[in-house]
């Protein structure tokens, strides 16, 4: 009876044993790396500690560009396990796209096929367009007159007045460039860039930057994206939203889990979680452009001037020919922009 007593403890032991290892193995940190604005960044991650409070989160935020970068860069030893609301052009490049896992949320297959990888690696809940943020007050008081079009910011009346993203280093900057150059074609497209650069007073690294540096009255016009013109109107600014009535880019932001990921499990749910309705409803404070089915855009973009069908002002992208054609566009952009 002693026996029996003692071998049924140390079985008791042994599966004590194993459930702490399971737990251990549970809590290990869920790495993601993201380019959503800081700002949304704090608020969509606060709800999803909420909905995990159970899984360790450490995330980093990083501009496109230098997200892009670092993946390259540890290509060979990942650091990451989630990629979170990346620009799809970059998403597809092969050196970052193959490093992904096939996994797809059940509430991705809702998403329009457009918004999701076709081998089941990535989705897209959210995106984001172009738009111009105009200080009414610096042009008026320059004589300047309202622009419309990109056409119209090639005018020489805008020279110095302008500043928008670099392509190089902005999702923000590569969608604008990207549609003019699809819709134009390859020389009319680079001539109406070599017209524009002639009036950009800066490139920045940024693509909300641009509006920021507007609504301050440093210039004129920041070629940027609705979100931060939004901001800015509600913020009392004097600026105005304009969407280009030619070539209105947009792109769209992907996520996915890294094959070498260690933790697969909480990677899954995170992602699970990003299309949550808790999500979404999170999503329509930030974002022009959301992919979830029945979410329509804020009363806050539509009255900054929003169209009210977003879908019939976009240019259709072709997002796999802007990645296989990135390196090369990238390439001439830098010639075209010396200064």
């Amino acid at each position: 009876m002693q026996h029996s007593t003692q071998k049924a403890f140390a079985a008791a032991l042994a599966l004590a044993g194993a459930g702490l290892i399971h737990a251990t193995a549970q809590a290990k940190p869920l790495t993601i790396y993201t380019a959503l604005e800081d700002d949304e960044v704090t608020e969509y991650m606060a709800a999803a500690k909420t909905a995990m409070p159970d899984v360790d989160f450490h995330v980093l935020r990083l501009s496109t560009g230098d997200m892009a970068a670092r993946l390259l860069a540890e290509a060979k030893n990942p650091r990451t396990d989630v990629i979170w609301g990346f620009a799809v052009t970059n998403m597809l490049d092969p050196r970052i796209h193959d490093t992904l896992m096939k996994y797809e949320p059940a509430a991705a297959g809702k998403l329009a096929p457009i918004y999701r990888g076709k081998d089941g690696t990535w989705f897209a809940a959210t995106g984001y367009m172009a738009a111009f943020c105009v200080n009414t007050d610096r042009l008026k008081a320059r004589n300047l007159p309202m622009p419309a079009s990109w056409e119209d910011l090639a005018k020489p009346v805008y020279k110095g007045e302008l500043v928008m993203p670099n392509p190089a280093a902005s999702g923000t900057g590569w969608l604008q460039i990207a549609a003019i150059l699809q819709g134009l074609g390859q020389d009319k497209g680079w001539d109406l860039l070599k017209r524009l650069n002639v009036n950009m007073a800066q490139y920045t690294s940024s693509g909300s930057k641009p509006c920021k540096m507007a609504r301050t009255g440093e210039y004129a016009i920041g070629i940027s994206f609705a979100f931060p013109a939004m901001q800015s109107i509600e913020a009392g600014f004097p600026v105005k939203m304009v969407i280009p009535s030619d070539w209105e880019g947009y792109e769209l932001e992907a996520s996915g889990i890294l094959s070498s990921t260690k933790n697969p499990d909480d990677a899954k749910r995170f992602l699970d979680w990003t299309l949550s309705p808790e999500a979404a409803a999170l999503y329509k404070k930030y974002k022009e452009i959301v992919t979830i089915p029945g979410v329509e855009p804020s009363e806050q973009l539509m009255k900054a001037g929003l169209p009210q069908d977003v879908d019939k002002v976009l240019f259709p992208i072709d997002f796999e020919k802007s990645a296989a054609g990135r390196a090369e566009t990238l390439k001439t952009w830098q010639q075209v922009t010396a200064r």
